[in-house]
């Protein structure tokens, strides 16, 4: 089936995991050491990453950056449930433990679903493993963190900066480039139309099912920010037809 790799609710492949606590272990925020609770052993080296392909990277560096952004959360409900420390679990996995704790909330705590093209990374079933053996204490740490700062979500818990950077980025328009290697500007117009999509001279005008032509690149759509999941599964993008910028 051709479709664009997503960060789906049934989780991530088992080197995703892997590459994205990587990037963490490079990028997380050093506690000073009388407040250093939970500790990140390895080499702070940059990392070594092998990418299967472009969708997986996204996905490793988004699922990196969402556990730092959320590291202070992630941390206390390892600590309030008890989940951390671990004798078996050593320093150098513990980027790994808070990347799978991240998206194992975002799964809100269901078990992941592991394909058969999925080639197994004993560290990672190993942390999985461990993580889901405490997902009730590890939902009820949650509730808690929620309860304490009186959060509908995990999103009203982020300074206010970042909350209003996340509303101005998700107002944004999604730039597409038209890989025209693979197929003309008219066959794309035609194709979109074909679909429902409406063209429209100006940005200001998008809404919903349209699209507007970059002023400035002839090669360059621009689509309504809350088409992203839709617009991601069309055959022009599966193709590599469309690439979102």
């Amino acid at each position: 089936k051709r479709t664009m790799t997503l960060i789906e609710k049934n989780g991530c492949h088992d080197t995703v995991y892997m590459n994205a606590a990587k990037i963490f272990q490079g990028i997380h925020t050093e506690k000073a050491k009388d407040r250093m609770l939970v500790r990140y052993g390895g080499d702070s080296a940059p990392p070594v990453l092998a990418f299967k392909d472009v969708s997986s990277q996204r996905l490793s560096y988004e699922l990196a950056f969402n556990a730092l952004k959320y590291q202070d959360l992630l941390e206390e409900m390892l600590l309030d449930s008890c989940v951390y420390p671990c004798h078996s679990i050593p320093d150098e996995l513990t980027s790994l433990l808070v990347v799978m704790l991240y998206d194992l909330q975002d799964r809100k705590f269901q078990a992941r679903e592991i394909s058969d093209e999925d080639e197994p990374v004993a560290d990672v079933r190993k942390i999985e493993h461990y993580l889901y053996s405490f997902k009730t204490k590890l939902a009820a740490a949650l509730a808690r963190y929620r309860i304490k700062y009186d959060a509908p979500s995990i999103e009203y818990v982020l300074p206010e900066t970042i909350q209003k950077q996340h509303q101005r980025a998700s107002a944004l328009p999604l730039c597409v480039w038209i890989n025209t290697f693979k197929i003309s500007l008219e066959d794309v117009f035609r194709d979109l139309k074909e679909k429902g999509f409406t063209k429209v001279e100006f940005v200001s005008d998008l809404d919903h099912y349209t699209y507007g032509v970059d002023q400035h690149c002839s090669d360059v759509l621009v689509f309504p920010s809350s088409l992203k999941e839709e617009l991601l599964n069309l055959d022009l993008f599966a193709d590599s037809k469309l690439l979102l910028q």
